[in-house]
């Protein structure tokens, strides 16, 4: 199916450390599970803000800047499971590439096995004055992602505070910008704070102008709207999800044998 015919049919957690891509689990209790999932619970539930397993995901509708249109929650529960992450196209750590790296597998395997039309595919950016769509394009291509496929979209709120409310009061997840002049600052605070987390997953960076915090986060949703996995810790850790797991996460809730 073409891209642009697949979109008219759609018809359209507290923060640790200051620099780059971070892993933060939010230890914010969200309550009980909602309902089953197709795949079994987790070993080790975290309790996190954001949404997890069994859990309905939160609807959302968000510009995807190279399609032209308009991506939502709803263009996919009934009609196919999904899996998103978080990112900006400046992050310095290797974390935000390593997060597309794993939905890139899943669209390499969706195309080799044939459910590339069964799975969703959704970057979001929070960093919309630096990834316009010239720079997401460019960013894709250099890491062998097919952004015109069917099954793949970036979503870019218009501006920073529209990001940064979708990821805290929509997505629940920690975000902060932290400018150049208020690393040392952050860094000091986190100490301050005792809440240490495995420092395996923050890093110090010269990043420019500035730089975010956030989860190193990937949730597979399912069909229904349900959360199937949340891996808090995507990358950049021993507690890192690895290519077979999240793609055989993915097979199992498509239903490829």
């Amino acid at each position: 199916m073409e891209r642009r015919t697949y979109l008219r049919a759609l018809g359209v957690a507290g923060i640790a450390g200051t620099a780059g891509c971070l892993d933060t689990v939010d230890q914010a209790l969200s309550g009980g599970h909602d309902g089953d999932g197709i795949l079994p619970p987790p070993d080790h539930p975290t309790g996190a803000s954001y949404p997890e397993y069994g859990e309905e995901f939160p609807s959302f509708s968000l510009p995807d800047p190279i399609a032209e249109t308009t991506v939502s929650l709803e263009d996919f529960v009934g009609e196919k499971p999904f899996l998103l992450t978080y990112f900006f196209t400046t992050c310095p750590d290797g974390a935000c590439p390593a997060l597309l790296l794993r939905l890139r597998w899943i669209q390499e395997d969706a195309a080799e096995h044939g459910y590339e039309d069964d799975i969703a595919l959704l970057a979001f950016t929070f960093d919309p004055e630096r990834d316009t769509p010239e720079v997401l394009r460019k960013y894709a291509g250099e890491r062998s992602i097919d952004y015109e496929a069917d099954n793949w979209h970036f979503l870019r709120p218009e501006t920073y505070d529209e990001a940064e409310e979708v990821m805290t009061e929509t997505f629940n997840l920690p975000l902060r910008r932290v400018e150049d002049e208020d690393e040392a600052g952050g860094n000091e605070s986190h100490d301050e704070t005792g809440d240490h987390e495995d420092e395996s997953d923050h890093n110090e960076h010269d990043h420019g102008e500035y730089t975010f915090t956030h989860n190193n986060l990937i949730t597979l949703v399912n069909e229904d709207g349900v959360v199937e996995r949340a891996y808090p810790s995507a990358v950049q850790s021993e507690r890192a999800v690895d290519n077979e797991q999240i793609v055989e996460d993915t097979r199992t809730v498509v239903g490829v044998e």
